[in-house]
């Protein structure tokens, strides 16, 4: 099965580390964000991943090679301008199956081929992976009507969302719903293939999972992934 890691954003969140580091190269412990990526992939039986790069794309080639190191195929699908988180994916050659596409900084103990067999289950076009966040507002939250009359008063309520782990399965039609060479990203994309009549389902995912996007996001994830690397790394 082959797999699109977007690796090509800017970080803008995570700087000043990322003016000149790119996001997937933000170290935990010893080890990349994106290595530990690619291995959770290879252990999952992923044979071939493409890099949609952009962002300072020579250090992640660099780092990566052709992922003979990892025992895996690893290509490089170069993002001349912007094209959000869903154009880069059309530019990628040979998916002509189904293959996943993700964010290339992820932290996640997410079963890969769980998702793929949820996927297939269900007959979908695309998979969305879920996760569980709860919000918590540190306020009262007032309620009211057009009448201005007091309906509800919530003191510091917490709220539960599901919300998208930036991970995906697709099948290979799913492409011509991406123009070409023009900016588009995920979430809208999700929306064009609903109107269009295509069947999206979403998994639920209980386990761990931190996107790396915010340097207090970094920090957690850091410490996270010493006290779990036995988990979230296969190998380790």
């Amino acid at each position: 099965m082959k797999a699109v890691v977007l690796a090509g954003g800017k970080g803008t969140r995570l700087r000043p580390y990322t003016t000149i580091f790119p996001k997937p190269l933000m170290p935990l412990g010893e080890k990349p964000v994106l290595d530990i990526v690619i291995r959770q992939l290879k252990a999952a039986g992923v044979t071939e991943v493409t890099l949609a790069v952009g962002h300072l794309a020579s250090l992640i080639q660099a780092y990566f090679g052709d992922g003979s190191q990892y025992g895996i195929k690893i290509g490089y699908s170069l993002e001349e301008k912007p094209l959000g988180t869903a154009g880069p994916i059309r530019l990628v050659k040979g998916l002509d199956d189904r293959f996943l596409v993700m964010n290339g900084d992820i932290l996640t103990s997410l079963d890969y081929g769980e998702l793929v067999r949820h996927h297939v289950a269900h007959g979908a076009a695309c998979t969305v992976a879920t996760y569980r966040r709860d919000v918590k507002i540190d306020l009262g939250v007032v309620e009211f009507g057009d009448d201005f009359l007091l309906s509800d008063y919530i003191e510091k309520p917490t709220y539960h969302y599901r919300v998208s782990m930036g991970i995906y399965v697709f099948e290979p039609w799913v492409l011509k719903h991406i123009p070409e060479n023009e900016r588009l990203d995920l979430p809208d994309l999700m929306l064009k293939l609903h109107r269009g009549g295509e069947k999206i389902v979403c998994y639920p995912h209980e386990g761990y999972w931190l996107d790396i996007g915010r340097p207090d996001d970094y920090e957690k994830a850091a410490a996270d992934f010493e006290a779990l690397e036995a988990k979230l790394l296969p190998g380790s």
